[in-house]
């Protein structure tokens, strides 16, 4: 079979059997919790402060180097529980698509050509095609 051109929609693609969408579903639930334990982790980090740990209420350091440091745990938190946040929304939307329209899970969203069974198994929230998501970061770059 000759390949497909980029805008050429690939009618070849088959359907998931069961015992593969049973799989990814199983990944995605697996890949949340873990993702959800770790943002409560974050949400751990946020709520305590060294100062409450000695008793004292004041969330103020004594010394300005604590402070920075302080300040430096909290951005560095913050910016991992944001990232793992947008993770947890693209597990969620990998979801939405299985359970909607499990006949087109797998499917690339840009040529419509199957993803690969090992390109899902590691990235079960993938929407598109090794091929495709590689000309996307190409344009990006560009």
């Amino acid at each position: 079979m000759a390949p497909t051109s980029a805008g050429e929609k690939d009618k070849s693609f088959k359907p998931m059997n069961k015992k593969n969408l049973n799989h990814f579903e199983k990944r995605l639930l697996e890949e949340r919790r873990r993702v959800l334990k770790e943002l409560g982790h974050y949400d751990e980090t946020f709520g305590n402060t060294p100062q409450g740990a000695d008793g004292d209420l004041s969330s103020y350091s004594f010394h300005m180097a604590d402070q920075g440091t302080d300040a430096m745990e909290r951005e560095k938190a913050f910016l991992f529980a944001s990232q793992e946040g947008r993770f947890l929304w693209h597990i969620d939307e990998a979801l939405r698509r299985l359970y909607k329209k499990p006949e087109s899970f797998g499917k690339c969203h840009s040529c419509g050509g199957e993803i690969a069974f090992e390109r899902l198994d590691a990235l079960p929230h993938a929407r598109f095609c090794i091929n495709c998501k590689q000309k996307e970061e190409d344009g990006k770059r560009g």
